[in-house]
């Protein structure tokens, strides 16, 4: 958790993601439209991907990728987000 802690401190927006992943590809061009500038970690290319996929998975995130925090807090893999952009829309 601590490792999660301090990749996303100072960070309005951070996803964890991997290069391979659609739904990744996906979460990062979504919140990109939002006009946010997303600090994006690609688990499959940085030296402590595989430590920082178990500590997501740790907090909850099932699966691990994609992951998106704003302001520091988790708000979830794929499904959060799209129902977030989904009540957006409707209301």
């Amino acid at each position: 958790m601590d490792v999660v802690t301090r990749m996303v401190a100072d960070r309005p927006v951070v996803i964890f993601s991997r290069t391979t992943c659609c739904m990744s590809h996906t979460i990062k061009t979504l919140i990109s439209e939002f006009g946010a500038n997303p600090t994006v970690y690609e688990l499959d290319e940085i030296p402590n991907g595989q430590q920082v996929e178990r500590a997501l998975q740790q907090i909850g995130c099932n699966p691990s990728v994609p992951a998106v925090f704003i302001r520091q807090q988790l708000v979830g893999g794929p499904n959060q987000v799209m129902s977030l952009q989904l009540r957006n829309h409707c209301s």
